[in-house]
């Protein structure tokens, strides 16, 4: 799990995920499309075959213009530039990361610059009339090992990306397609197993705020997960204990809504949007008399010094649900987004 205000190691790119209704269709053994060719192209003799949402080259072009107005953007961090090919959880992060670009390291400030691509794309392109949006599965220039899930959705007439994934706990599962190369989405409010899709955010952020106690009981034990649950056990540990207490508090995302896409074992891949507050208190007795200094990340939003100091924090997480188990949190990173 990357929770910080500084960069992943990876400079600041894409993000993409969406959401749809559960299609009949039939099943085959047909791979998702690719730059490098068409998947399951139907027999000649099949009439009205079902089209995508986007066709593949339109999708490519999508993706071909966020890479290029992306890199634009990042010369000199301008968020309204980026604006016009990202939206949701994914350009609060960017922001975010323009915002707090002072604090990095100069290895850090001088990466985020350096132009980037997508490699070995595969599209997941749901039917037409089944979702506004797309996914991408790719590596970047930047790091040729490291799978990433991108969600395109259509955001005042236009594709921007609206999550970003970076596999790194796990690589992302097989995600079904038909024989005519068409993604299955599912329904976010239908259970699967023990948790819905749209389930996931209040799950999650239960791990922060109570430690799993109560709808974070429902989430498998992952690497991911685990680390989220040290920011709960580790919250009155370290120097600035002896002073003052911390505690997180589930907040509502900036941009709620989920995407699933349906695996080739029966399972659901979920993109999730999550949110939380973490609230620095200075024990009563030393209120009136002290006050807490911000961290350099802090003192960009607010450079005052108070006696409690809120942050705020917006994320996004994968999640995969299984019929048979618990549902796994394999990806999540958040971002400071604000401080007072």
């Amino acid at each position: 799990m990357t929770r910080s205000s500084n960069p992943d190691k990876r400079p600041r790119r894409l993000t993409v995920l969406a959401i749809g209704v559960t299609t009949a269709i039939t099943l085959s053994a047909c791979g998702a499309g690719s730059d490098t060719g068409a998947a399951g192209s139907p027999s000649p003799s099949v009439s009205r075959t079902p089209q995508g949402v986007v066709t593949q080259e339109t999708a490519k072009k999508v993706l071909d213009n966020y890479e290029k107005i992306n890199n634009e953007a990042n010369k000199t961090r301008d968020a309204k530039l980026l604006g016009t090919v990202e939206a949701g959880q994914v350009h609060e992060g960017s922001k975010a990361d323009y915002t707090l670009f002072s604090t990095w390291s100069a290895t850090n400030r001088t990466a985020h610059g350096n132009p980037f691509s997508y490699k070995n794309r595969s599209y997941y392109r749901p039917p037409a009339g089944t979702a506004t949006w797309f996914a991408v599965k790719a590596t970047a220039s930047f790091d040729s090992k490291q799978d990433v899930l991108m969600v395109f959705d259509k955001v005042a007439g236009t594709y921007k990306m609206v999550f970003a994934l970076w596999a790194g706990e796990a690589p992302i599962p097989a995600i079904t397609v038909d024989r005519y190369g068409l993604a299955s989405v599912a329904d976010p409010s239908q259970p699967v197993g023990t948790l819905a899709p749209d389930k996931l955010t209040g799950a999650y952020e239960d791990l922060i705020e109570t430690g799993g106690k109560k709808e974070g009981k429902q989430l498998a034990s992952t690497k991911t997960s685990k680390g989220s649950l040290s920011l709960y056990d580790n919250r009155d540990k370290g120097a600035e204990a002896r002073w003052s207490t911390k505690n997180f508090f589930a907040a509502k995302p900036a941009y709620p809504k989920v995407y699933a896409l349906e695996l080739a074992d029966g399972g659901v891949l979920a993109a999730f949007p999550t949110a939380h507050t973490q609230e620095s208190l200075l024990k009563p007795a030393y209120r009136g008399s002290f006050q807490m200094g911000p961290t350099k990340e802090e003192a960009v939003y607010n450079p005052s010094k108070r006696a409690v100091i809120t942050d705020t924090f917006q994320g996004q997480g994968l999640a995969e649900l299984s019929p048979k188990g618990k549902p796994k949190v394999t990806v999540m990173s958040y971002k400071m987004v604000d401080s007072r």
